[in-house]
């Protein structure tokens, strides 16, 4: 199948950015965004669930129950991800580095599934990541799935609503090539918060050249 020519430059967006963070998470060096390739160490647990204010909302055993302000821990397996039901707390809590790259996951596994899959899991069937490198490949295996529907994606698919019928944004709504955009500019931003607070727990022991 040909790719739709409105779906090239959505593609490259999201493998530039998918790669962007993946490289700042993993390493070993990530593009500066001129060209230079700066060192990155890999992430470490401690970074992970670093909760850098008091109040955070992270990922947390089931069996110690949420954090503060929230009312459950979502996700399959031991660990969940702090959250409420609408509506949702004001201010809006700070999330830990964990909870957004799981948040991230979460919503691109389901998605793929919600898309070209089953149609059928919920928050509460996504394994909520405990440590770095189980959350690092979680990461990878749905960003996989959600590329692979980018490319299995026909033209009359872009324009048909409800194409992606994930239950828990606006998709049943809108034409699927909101959705993509959508999407990538949720890789976007959550990446560059997820960089941020790689930086900010690297400079609170003194900065070296590997973060």
């Amino acid at each position: 199948m040909t790719m739709p020519q409105r779906m090239v430059p959505l593609l490259e967006q999201y493998d530039f950015a998918r790669k962007r963070l993946a490289d700042r998470l993993a390493g070993p060096v990530v593009n500066s965004g001129n060209g230079t390739d700066v060192p990155v160490g890999p992430m470490t647990d401690d970074e992970y669930l670093w909760e850098p204010v008091a109040g955070c909302w992270s990922v947390r055993r089931h069996a110690d129950g949420p954090g503060s302000r929230a009312t459950l821990l979502v996700g399959a397996g031991d660990w969940g991800r702090d959250t409420a039901p609408a509506p949702h707390p004001v201010p809006p809590p700070f999330t830990t580095l964990a909870w957004r790259l799981c948040h991230l996951t979460e919503m691109l596994a389901l998605r793929a599934d919600h898309t070209g899959g089953t149609r059928s899991l919920t928050r509460d069937d996504f394994e909520v990541a405990g440590d770095a490198a189980s959350a690092l490949a979680a990461f990878e295996a749905a960003a996989d799935a959600w590329r692979k529907v980018l490319v299995d994606t026909d033209d009359a698919a872009l324009d048909t609503v409800g194409h992606s019928a994930y239950p828990y944004g606006s998709d049943p709504e809108n034409p699927f090539i909101d959705i993509v955009w959508w999407v990538n500019q949720e890789l976007l931003h959550h990446g560059a918060e997820i960089a941020l607070l790689r930086d900010l727990h690297h400079y609170r022991a003194g900065w070296s050249s590997t973060p």
